[in-house]
């Protein structure tokens, strides 16, 4: 169960807005994609909605319907939590930062490839 939580790329948020199910309907239908009668004969699909925000999540993640019920949640809590905070959400924040980290990560990689570049267009200049 560890991994797919992990798989989920869910992160344990304190403060986020809390669901009650009062808010919440809940259905049971087919998943879609790959995996032909195994998908096909089973409703392990879940469809979450949260009435007051109109938002719904659709979950089919694993064959175990519990385990897709959770993430589901967890999932909607994200997105509820977005939508009633914008910018002052957590999860923006985290957002932000990873987009943050990702940008260097590319400006490091270009900078090391024009290096490299450099450095062979030298060696070049030697042996002539």
């Amino acid at each position: 169960a560890a991994p797919l939580l992990q798989a989920a790329g869910k992160k344990n948020y304190s403060n986020l807005l809390q669901l009650t199910e009062a808010e919440l309907k809940e259905q049971f239908v087919r998943g879609d994609g790959p995996g032909g009668q195994a998908t096909n004969k089973t409703n392990n699909c879940v469809v979450l909605k949260h009435i007051p925000s109109g938002i719904v999540v659709k979950c089919h993640q694993t064959r175990s319907v519990e385990q897709n019920r959770k993430i589901a949640r967890e999932i909607l809590q994200e997105k509820v939590d977005l939508f009633y905070k914008g910018e002052d959400s957590d999860v923006f924040k985290e957002k932000k930062a990873s987009e943050k980290k990702k940008q260097e990560k590319k400006r490091r990689a270009k900078e090391n490839l024009e290096r490299k570049r450099h450095f062979k267009e030298m060696q070049q200049l030697d042996k002539k």
